[in-house]
């Protein structure tokens, strides 16, 4: 169905822009509140999240209780259990026994509930935003206006390119190309994976699998000192609560940034389980004779170069102090997303908020700009609100706060409470 025109001299609540799961939870949260008036516009033409990586078994690392809704509203219509009841399959997961959602099956619970939302406007890309006669101005491609008081960005975070492979030719991927480009890249006499996370780790089980069709050379490097499994202990998951992004918060800036990188196994570590998969798979294919794979840990991506269908990579052996270098015809850069601001924001810079270091200084209620209550983040606030930021889980816990900043009442329950452990003395 084709959106009607927006009425000029209308204006929003707020307007959302971008459309991952943040900011389409937020849609879902506020399509009962008849006193908030919000629109939410999506370049892409549907809802799309990881498609990239849609490996047969891949799941959340998250439980099925982290869905867009439930630990804001447990009664709303777009929970994943009354998705699954209307697709007729409640009964299966619940004979499944298993907390985790399948990646492709969380992919489809949000194109359903995006499907039955009236505030959504695919197929609308933002070009600009100004701040006219007290309100937020988005413009799009299109010359569309949309005005409101208003702005929730939840534009994501854009595939992580290293600085040695910036302009480098050939057809290296990005992880989250892999499954389109994987047919390709099989056809390859050997094939290098950079990277240390989950994505890194599901790539490389999958292509350890396939080896022996192929024939294929297979290098996995990464610069982390080993492949750390998540940490997902009961106590751990405690500082995804409130009370730890309280902590966080008030903490030094200098002190916040080193939290950061110290914290990456808090949640960008690899599924235990799958660890222990890739070493029996490892194993077993080795039954045979040794495999043409090698596993490389504390090595840095230095450099890269590309000629004649072969890639030069320069690594750093980072405690041995060594340079080596490996070649490959093909390359997959598992590394990861960065948040980079967008560039319809010029406009308005002058009214955002930064640190030191030039990141959105977020605030406690997730506030970036000078007023404290006008434009409002989704992700991207690790360093100012922990791993509580890209968490699937403390999405609903944001989006009620958010909403009662927009409304100045709170419509959901917003828990300031939940942790056994105390985090501040």
């Amino acid at each position: 169905m084709t959106a009607r025109p927006e009425n000029p001299n209308r204006i929003h609540d707020f307007v959302g822009i971008g459309l991952g799961p943040f900011n389409l939870g937020l849609a879902c949260l506020t399509e009962p509140i008849d006193e908030l008036d919000g629109v939410f516009l999506e370049s892409k033409p549907d809802f799309e999240w990881h498609a990239g990586m849609f490996l047969d078994g891949a799941h959340l690392q998250t439980p099925f209780m982290s869905d867009l809704v439930t630990l804001a509203d447990p009664t709303s219509p777009y929970s994943f259990l009354n998705y699954l009841k209307e697709k007729g399959r409640l009964y299966s997961f619940y004979i499944r026994e298993n907390f985790y959602p399948l990646r492709v099956e969380y992919d489809d619970y949000c194109r359903w509930a995006a499907n039955q939302l009236s505030s959504i406007r695919f197929g609308t890309t933002v070009t600009e935003v100004r701040h006219e006669d007290d309100v937020y101005v988005v413009r799009t491609e299109t010359g569309e206006a949309f005005r409101a008081r208003h702005l929730v960005l939840g534009t994501g975070t854009p595939p992580h390119i290293p600085a040695a492979c910036q302009n480098l030719g050939g057809d290296f991927i990005h992880n989250s190309r892999y499954l389109s480009h994987k047919a390709e890249l099989q056809k390859k006499d050997s094939i290098t994976l950079v990277g240390s996370g989950q994505s890194a780790a599901e790539i490389y089980y999958d292509l350890l699998s396939e080896i022996d069709v192929h024939g294929y050379r297979l290098n996995w490097v990464t610069r982390s000192p080993r492949f750390f499994p998540l940490e997902y202990t009961k106590l751990t998951l405690e500082m995804t609560s409130p009370e730890y992004v309280d902590y966080f918060r008030e903490l030094p800036e200098a002190t916040r940034y080193r939290l950061t990188a110290e914290q990456k196994g808090l949640f960008k570590g690899i599924d235990g389980d799958l660890i222990n998969e890739i070493f029996d798979l490892l194993y077993q294919k080795n039954l045979g004779g040794p495999v043409p794979t090698r596993l490389l840990t504390n090595s840095s991506l230095t450099s890269a170069t590309y000629e004649n269908g072969t890639y030069t990579l320069g690594f750093r052996q980072e405690e041995q102090e060594r340079d080596f270098e490996l070649t490959s015809e093909g390359l997959v850069l598992a590394t990861g997303y960065r948040y980079a601001e967008p560039e319809f924001l010029k406009p308005v810079r002058d009214r955002l908020v930064y640190d030191s270091r030039g990141n959105f200084d977020v605030a406690r209620n997730y506030a970036i700009d000078v007023t404290g209550r006008g434009i409002f983040l989704q992700n991207a606030g690790v360093h100012t609100h922990s791993i509580t930021s890209p968490d699937l889980g403390m999405g609903p816990y944001r989006n009620a706060y958010i909403i009662r900043e927009l409304l100045g009442t709170e419509y959901y329950p917003v828990e300031k409470t939940i942790a056994f452990q105390e985090f501040s003395v």
